[in-house]
């Protein structure tokens, strides 16, 4: 497996287990995934992509009613992915 597909599947379990119960624990385990990606040299837009390809699967497994919340929690999970990549650009940013 390469590291995206790693990483695609690390995502799609922890997404899968933050939806039902919004549990801290899940949410941190997003935040490590955006730390992994970072050091492992994949782009945001990498990131984004599997984003949307989990989100799109999920989707396709949930009730009309409970579209809402699993859109909001997908919010959520991916600011938490990316708040790493928000830190590492900011310290560019500051260090020029």
């Amino acid at each position: 497996m390469t590291a995206l597909q790693d990483l695609t599947r690390d995502y799609r379990v922890a997404f899968l287990q933050y939806l039902p119960r919004h549990e801290e624990a899940a949410l941190h385990r997003g935040y490590q995934l955006g730390r992994t990606a970072v050091t492992q040299g994949l782009s945001i837009l990498e990131l984004a992509q599997i984003h949307h390809e989990v989100l799109l699967e999920a989707l396709r497994e949930t009730p009309v009613e409970d579209l809402p919340q699993v859109a909001t929690a997908a919010s959520e999970f991916f600011l938490e992915v990316l708040a790493t990549f928000d830190m590492a650009q900011r310290g560019f940013l500051d260090g020029r």
